[in-house]
């Protein structure tokens, strides 16, 4: 568990000279992992034919939400000591962050909404609203592209996901890749 991970290199002084940007970076890095994990599922089924995987896509976005709410919180609260004048400034005037900051905020309704009773309640809705995890990751990918200084290949990987990803997405919905799933063998 990354969370687990993060408190032991804490506690053994092993996170380098500035603990809190490891602790960010390690945070969103998780936070991405998760969301692209998430989004890969459903083409994963298809190709792969394993439709029991579709049963841990909720707990995986709702990971990738937990850790990108502790990447904010580390942020605000141990970065900016919750100097909200200071916050508000710094989404405002660095892309890089106001990108991250609404790619938080777009996600926000996606996990209240996540349980069986909301997607009851949203009907047809549920669906579009939930597309919204697409445009977040993507903004996630942006985010990290835009913050890293100088090693690239990270950000751009994460990028070459996302772009599968989207391909897969926008092709399988104007139906002209619908891969069939394939019959769950007997395991």
């Amino acid at each position: 568990m990354p969370t687990v991970w993060l408190v032991w290199r804490f506690l053994d002084d092993r996170l380098g000279a500035n603990p809190i940007e490891e602790i960010l970076h390690r945070l969103g890095d998780v936070s991405l992992i998760f969301l692209l994990v998430t989004l890969a599922i459903t083409p994963l089924r298809a190709v792969v034919g394993w439709n029991e995987i579709i049963k841990i896509r909720r707990p995986l976005g709702l990971f990738g939400f937990f850790y990108l709410t502790m990447h904010f919180l580390t942020y605000a609260v141990l970065d900016q000591t919750l100097d909200f004048e200071f916050i508000i400034e710094d989404v405002l005037e660095r892309p890089y962050i106001s990108i991250g900051f609404t790619a938080w905020i777009l996600l926000i309704p996606l996990a209240i909404t996540s349980t069986k009773g909301w997607i009851r309640r949203l009907g047809k809705h549920w669906k579009k609203l939930h597309r919204l995890a697409y445009v977040a990751t993507i903004m996630g990918v942006v985010h990290f592209y835009w913050q890293v200084k100088a090693d690239t290949y990270w950000p751009t990987l994460a990028a070459m996901l996302i772009t599968v990803l989207m391909i897969y997405r926008i092709r399988s919905s104007r139906g002209r890749w619908r891969p069939q799933v394939r019959e769950a063998k007997n395991r």
